[in-house]
C-alpha cells in the first residue's frame, strides 16, 4: 500500500508540473492545488516512514559513548558560559536590575594567587571540606563534603563587622538542593534572632528567608546546574535578595541585627559539588543625587568588568540603571565618566584599560537612551588611588568608575 501511494503521488505531481500557467486560477484548479499539497505531505510522510526506521536502526547499532563525569560536565558548562559571556551583551538583558552595591568594600575575595587544593586563605572553616579548585579556567571555592561551612576571616570576628547599611554578593554554581547564606558568623557569633530565622536559602529557582518564599518567574527554563549571581541588600532592618537580575525577596523588617556572614550547604558531596566565587561585602552609602549635590561626583565600585577587559559584567547594570534614571529625572545633569584601576599591571596598560572601560559605560548609557551630548569619558588608570593597593579590599575600591558632574 505504501509503494502504491508513492507511485500514485509521483504520477500526480508529474502531471501537475506540466499544467499551463494561467493568469487566474479557476475553482477546479484551486481544488487540485490544495489536493496536491495534501498528497505531497503524504509522500513526505511515506518517505519518512520508509527510511526513518533504517536511520534509527543504524543509530541504535552505533556503540554508546562513555558518559562524562559530573566534574567534566561542569567544566564544559563553565567553558560554554564563559564563551557566551564573550559574545553576548548582558547589560541590556539586565535593564531593569535595581540592586546597587555598597560603595565601600569591606571584604572581597577573588581568589587571586590561591593554590589549587588548599583551603582559601581569606576564610575560616567551621565544618566540612572546602578547597580552592579550578573551574571554567578560574579559581573557585569548592564545597565538597561534610556539611561544609565557612566564614570570612576578620581580626575581630566576635564583633559585629556588618554596618547598618550593607550589601553581600557572590557567584554560586547552584543545584536543586539548597545553599545557605547566614547573616551571622556561625563559628564566632550568636544569631540574636528570636524566631531563629537567620539564613537565606537558595537553590536553582527559589529563595527563602524566614516566612518569605519566592520562585523565579522563569523557573521552568532555568538549568539546575549553572552559575547565578546572588545579591543581598540590607538597610536598617529591610532586606532584599536577588537571583541574577530578578528580586525574589523583599522583607520590610527582619527581627535581628546581622553581624557577619556564613556560607554553608548541608547537601555538598563529591557527586554534587557547589562552587562560589567573587565574594564581596560592601558598606552602603548616600543616594546618588545627594552625592552629586554634596561631592560633585558619584563613585561607583559596583561597576565590574571581566579581568583585563572592558566587557561589562551583568551585575554592573544595577549602578548603570540608577545613573540612567538619575539623568532622566534631572535632564540638566551632565557627566564625565572616568575610569580608574588598581596598581596591578603596568601604568600604560592600566591607563588604556581604564579609558576603554569608561567608554563602555558611557556607550551603555547612550544605548539606554541618554543623549550623547550629556556624556564624555576618559581613563585615569592607577594615578589616583582612593585606598590601599596592598589590601584586596583597597584594590577593589580603587577599581572604580566615577561620574563627575560637568
Amino acid at each position: 500500500m505504501k509503494t502504491n501511494a508513492l507511485t500514485l503521488g509521483i504520477a500526480i505531481v508529474a502531471l501537475t508540473m506540466v499544467q499551463p500557467v494561467c493568469s487566474q486560477e479557476t475553482p477546479t484548479q484551486k481544488i487540485k492545488k490544495e489536493s496536491n499539497k495534501v498528497i505531497n505531505r503524504s509522500i513526505e510522510d511515506s518517505f519518512d516512514t520508509l527510511f526513518g526506521k533504517k536511520k534509527k536502526k543504524k543509530e541504535e547499532q552505533q556503540p554508546a559513548q562513555q558518559q562524562p563525569t559530573v566534574q567534566q560536565q561542569e567544566e564544559v558548562a563553565g567553558q560554554e558560559q564563559q564563551a557566551g559571556v564573550e559574545q553576548a551583551k548582558p547589560e541590556l538583558k539586565w535593564a531593569k536590575y535595581d540592586f546597587v552595591p555598597g560603595d565601600r568594600v569591606i571584604f572581597e575575595d577573588n581568589l587571586a594567587g590561591e593554590e589549587n587544593g588548599e583551603f582559601p586563605s581569606r576564610w575560616d572553616l567551621k565544618t566540612g571540606i572546602v578547597e580552592v579548585a579550578e573551574f571554567g579556567g578560574e579559581n573557585v571555592i569548592m564545597f565538597r563534603d561534610g556539611s561544609p561551612s565557612i566564614v570570612p576571616y576578620f581580626r575581630e570576628v566576635r564583633e559585629d563587622y556588618l554596618p547598618e547599611v550593607f550589601t553581600v554578593e557572590f557567584d554560586l554554581y547552584c543545584s536543586s538542593s539548597d545553599f545557605n547564606l547566614y547573616l551571622y558568623d556561625r563559628k564566632n557569633q550568636k544569631s540574636g534572632s528570636p524566631s531563629g530565622y537567620t539564613d537565606l536559602e537558595i537553590n536553582y529557582y527559589r529563595m527563602e528567608f524566614a516566612q518569605s518564599n519566592s520562585a523565579h518567574p522563569d523557573k521552568n527554563n532555568l538549568a539546575k546546574r549553572r552559575w547565578m549571581h546572588v545579591a543581598v541588600a540590607y538597610t536598617n532592618g529591610k532586606l532584599k535578595a536577588y537571583m541574577d537580575e530578578t528580586r525574589l525577596i523583599n522583607i520590610p523588617r527582619i527581627d535581628f541585627d546581622p553581624k557577619g556572614i556564613t556560607l554553608y550547604t548541608y547537601h555538598a558531596r563529591n557527586d554534587q559539588l557547589f562552587y562560589v566565587k567573587n565574594v564581596r561585602i560592601a558598606e552602603g552609602g548616600v543616594k546618588y543625587y545627594d552625592r552629586v549635590m554634596q561631592d560633585g561626583k558619584i563613585v561607583a565600585t559596583g561597576i565590574r568588568f571581566d579581568t583585563g577587559k572592558s566587557t561589562l559584567k551583568p551585575e554592573s547594570m544595577g549602578v548603570i540603571n540608577e545613573i540612567y534614571e538619575l539623568m532622566e529625572k534631572y535632564p540638566e545633569l551632565k557627566f564625565s565618566v572616568e575610569g580608574h584601576t588598581d596598581n596591578v599591571g603596568d601604568d600604560s596598560s592600566n591607563l588604556s584599560l581604564s579609558a576603554d572601560r569608561a567608554e563602555r559605560v558611557m556607550n551603555t548609557l547612550i544605548e539606554l537612551g541618554i543623549d550623547k551630548d550629556r556624556l564624555t569619558s576618559k581613563g585615569l588608570g592607577e594615578s589616583i588611588p582612593m585606598d590601599d593597593n596592598n589590601l584586596p579590599e583597597g584594590r577593589a575600591n580603587n577599581r572604580r568608575v566615577e561620574f563627575v558632574k560637568i
